[in-house]
Formats: structure tokens, sequence, C-alpha cells
């Protein structure tokens, strides 16, 4: 599958937004449903892209190589300077949030392109670390993590309400003098 990672344009954010919600709910990430509070933060992509990055896959073909026009298969919110939307970053830190991928081609690497987008940008701002919360049944996504360096880090587990105990994973980035660096 050929996808392109770039930012959101205004015309896609609540298609992204969308996408990202009916992942939540059609996996049983949330506790009450569509009634659930975290559903409209889920949908309202426009607001995300006020404070954060929101980065969309999007399925390129030979007509659109830079992925416009194309279907979005995936989202995620990357956070590189703190904000409202920093749930576990502190300084030095980049966090991303909201990943999600279209089930219909879950498996493609798209969830993973997602991610080294974010490690990329996360180099760029300077940051030393990338921490993100992710449920516990997240098991997929902890094997992606855990491929592509992160480490769990119990020690910033926290409930965003009671009831919901979100796993913590965190990246340290290499010294960008160093040639060791993987992102």
């Amino acid at each position: 599958m050929d996808i392109v990672i770039r930012e959101a344009r205004n015309d896609e954010l609540d298609a992204a937004g969308e996408l990202t919600a009916r992942v939540y709910l059609e996996g049983g990430l949330l506790l009450q449903g569509a009634d659930d509070p975290y559903f409209a933060e889920l949908r309202d992509a426009v607001r995300r892209a006020a404070h954060a990055d929101v980065l969309v896959a999007v399925e390129s073909g030979a007509a659109d190589g830079d992925g416009g026009g194309g279907r979005i298969v995936g989202s995620v919110t990357f956070v590189g300077r703190g904000g409202e939307f920093a749930d576990l970053a502190g300084p030095g830190e980049a966090e991303f949030r909201m990943l999600a991928v279209d089930p219909r081609v879950r498996g493609r690497g798209v969830g993973e392109a997602l991610v080294r987008e974010c490690l990329r940008r996360a180099g760029e701002v300077g940051a030393r670390r990338v921490v993100l919360s992710s449920q516990s049944q997240m098991h997929t996504a902890h094997r992606l993590y855990g491929r592509l360096g992160f480490d769990r880090a119990p020690d910033l587990d926290w409930e965003p309400v009671p009831g919901v105990r979100l796993h913590a994973f965190a990246h340290e980035l290499s010294d960008p003098s160093r040639d060791d660096h993987n992102i």
C-alpha cells in the first residue's frame, strides 16, 4: 500500500476526527460507547489542530504522489511542545495521542509509518524523549511500540477517569550527533 504521511489539511480535519472516533468506538475502547465524553474529543480534530499537529496517512496513487485527494486511512495527534494536549510530556519531551488506523488497512504499515513520523518530528523539535499513553487492551499497538524502541514506563501510568487505567510508554531519542540513533 502506498501511503503519504503529512499534516491534515483544514478540509480533512473532520474526516480525520471521524476516523479516529470510529476506530475507538468500534474497537470497544470507549466505556460508554458513543455517549462517552472522550468520543466527542476524538471527533474534534479541528480543536486538536489548533494546539497540536494532526497527522494523517493518506492513500496515494501515481497521480497524487503527495497524498492529495486520497482516502485517509490513519491519523495521530503529535504534541511536540507541550500544551493542553500533552497528558504526559514534560520539558524536553514530545508525545503522541489518538493513533487510529482504518481496520480495512491494518497490518499494512500505516500505524508504524505514523509513529515513525512522530519520532522524526520529535527529533526535529529537539525532544530527548517521546511518551504516550495506551489502554491495557491495545496489545497490537503495544507490540508496535516495542518494535519501534518504546519501553513500558509504569511510573507514568495514570487514570484519566476512574476505572480507565492507561499504560505509559517512552522512547529515548538518541543524540543526533551520534551515528547510532534509530528513528
